[in-house]
């Protein structure tokens, strides 16, 4: 059996972050955004967290030559079309899946069997994961502050360290899609393999939280946390496949709160992200104005 630990969620809540310290643990690979492994990794040639452009990393070199035959355009192209929110979490199965599921298999034995963290985030994609043989599907809901969130997705920041820049969404896009993913993942998964992390908790107690996730994914009991003091993690390269460039960081880093929203998200931002994310932020434990909780 192949335990996936999937990061579900909206963008911009610290998946990228929750990945690579999970990284660090005996026991769990940080594989990163995979569903974007065809096209950003292999059509495009992105990096691996490692730095190397994917195609000429040793361990993604290793994994791809144990998958059959594939076209990697085709099965970019095949995910987005199945992948699409519209489609009410309905994936329908397709050929490719056996070269998906071929994937997933290549990595847990290139990896002795290792947890794969896969935080490709989109409700569908879990949904897909799901239903592939052989796999056991944890979810991991990973949740920010939406008004944080959509600040974040305004910010500008370079793509893997090019001149290119990741997405940035308006607020009431990046509010609508914090409310629609956040909320599938709810009605998906809200029970059973499922744990349910804050950004907020998580930057307050790393090393509590940390454990925790640690431990619903499977990692063995006396596996190492990578701490080498409260809130200062110690980072190794991974080989994550896309996500925030973050994932490049290596060394001590101190896990602290972005708060910048707080005071720069002006008022109108904060009304319209506010009012189009009403439905879920009670329910997640966020309150309506900008106070901390």
């Amino acid at each position: 059996m192949i335990t996936v630990l999937y990061l579900a969620g909206s963008g911009r809540s610290g998946s990228t972050l929750v990945t690579t310290a999970l990284g660090q643990i005996d026991g769990l690979f940080a594989a990163g955004e995979l569903r974007y492994l065809w096209q950003r990794g292999l059509v495009e040639q992105r990096p691996c967290g490692c730095g190397t452009p994917l195609p000429e990393c040793p361990m993604w070199s290793a994994v791809l030559a144990g998958l059959p035959p594939h076209d990697p355009a085709g099965i970019a192209a095949g995910l987005r079309s199945r992948l699409r929110m519209r489609n009410r979490l309905k994936v329908p199965p397709h050929p490719d899946d056996a070269t998906i599921t071929a994937l997933y298999e290549a990595i847990h034995a290139h990896t002795g069997g290792a947890v794969i963290v896969d935080s490709s985030k989109l409700p569908p994609y879990g949904v897909l994961l799901a239903g592939l043989p052989g796999v056991d599907l944890r979810v991991l809901h990973v949740v920010r502050d939406p008004r944080a969130a959509a600040f974040s997705w305004r910010r500008r920041r370079s793509l893997d360290g090019d001149e290119r820049l990741m997405t940035r969404h308006p607020v009431w896009k990046a509010a609508l899609l914090w409310t629609v993913w956040n909320g599938a993942v709810l009605r998906r998964w809200g029970r059973g393999a499922y744990l349910r992390v804050r950004y907020e908790d998580l930057v307050q107690d790393p090393t509590s939280w940390v454990r925790r996730i640690a431990a619903f994914a499977g990692a063995p009991d006396d596996a190492g946390l990578p701490f080498t003091e409260e809130g200062r993690l110690t980072l190794a390269p991974t080989h994550s496949v896309a996500g925030n460039p973050v994932r490049h960081v290596t060394g001590g880093i101190d896990v602290r709160a972005d708060d910048e929203w707080r005071t720069a998200l002006s008022s109108r931002a904060h009304a319209v992200v506010t009012a189009l994310t009403s439905p879920l932020l009670r329910r997640l434990g966020y309150p309506f104005g900008r106070g901390k909780r």
